[in-house]
């Protein structure tokens, strides 16, 4: 299958790397003259955890297209991966370009972190194919994909959608409702915003918070979700007999949650953490948390 991917950042570059593994052609666009050198840089690069991973053709960048022209990006292509910069007017821009050259057949899919869909439909005169599909970072080793369409999006579009990630081994879950940030990002800026919160408090420092989160829940949340996890706490009496225990706990909590803002103050507690984290070899930190990654998922799959 021919696939596009527009944009070639870090997102671009990861889905890159999963369909080639997965043995399809991909052309990919971004303006940026370094684009070939990087993407087949990271498709080398992840060759290695895709192939233990059990994706037969990882690292093929013989199959693997480049284009300073978007047109002749998408041009005889199935599925469009778009991973542009999270900027409204560009992705529009980019929409108005390609679309007159898109197969008839041809499904556009945006990666967008937190656009809505209704925003996005404003760069097609038909957006009757467009699916937001938004990925988990490194899109090539995390499965999630939420997938999200518009009520006029007819279900055999989001049905083909919803074929083509389990094919390449993603786990697509379909939103029944488009919401700012999708639900994997409101969660985790939920988390967050209450990280700074214990952090400008006092309560613990943020990479002590990390820590917490990192040796505690994160591991567990790797397994199941937080209602399944919570319905085996209650042992026999599932939920009801973790509510009964913890339930009125668990909502002085919810009261007492704090809340930031982005003020002069929590940004200089965050430059403050990355001043002290200059020292440390960001290329070995996503080495070392993709290799893990690799090693979770294989246990995942043997467990499946």
């Amino acid at each position: 299958m021919n696939i596009a991917v527009l944009g070639a950042g870090t997102i671009g570059q990861s889905w890159a790397a999963l369909f080639l593994a997965n043995g399809h052609h991909v052309s990919v666009y971004d303006p940026d003259p370094k684009t070939e050198k990087v993407t087949k840089k990271f498709v080398q690069k992840s060759a290695f955890i895709l192939a233990e991973l059990g994706y037969l053709h990882s690292g093929n960048v013989n199959a693997l297209r480049f284009s300073s022209d978007p047109s002749d990006a998408v041009f005889g292509c199935h599925f469009i991966q778009e991973s542009a910069p999270e900027n409204l007017a560009i992705k529009h821009a980019l929409y108005c370009e390609i679309e007159p050259c898109l197969l008839p057949e041809a499904i556009v899919l945006s990666s967008t972190s937190g656009l809505t869909l209704e925003m996005l439909r404003g760069g097609f005169n038909d957006p009757s194919r467009l699916v937001i599909a938004h990925p988990f970072n490194p899109p090539h080793l995390i499965p999630l994909v939420e997938v999200v369409g518009h009520p006029t999006t007819s279900s055999d579009v989001m049905k083909q959608v919803q074929q083509f990630y389990q094919s390449i081994g993603k786990v697509p879950i379909e939103l029944k409702k488009s919401v700012p940030g999708h639900i994997a990002n409101r969660i985790q800026a939920v988390v967050w915003q209450e990280a700074l919160y214990l952090a400008k408090e006092g309560v613990a420092t943020l990479d002590e918070i990390d820590r917490i989160v990192a040796n505690g829940p994160g591991l567990r949340w790797s397994i199941y979700g937080p209602t399944k996890l919570f319905s085996l706490a209650g042992g026999k009496g599932g939920l009801r007999g973790f509510m009964d225990h913890l339930g009125p706990s668990f909502e002085s909590w919810w009261t007492d949650s704090g809340h930031v803002h982005l003020d002069q103050e929590t940004l200089d507690l965050l430059y403050e953490y990355d001043g002290q984290a200059t020292s440390l070899d960001r290329t070995a930190l996503r080495a070392t948390r993709d290799d893990l990654l690799g090693q979770i998922l294989k246990l995942k799959l043997m467990k499946s």
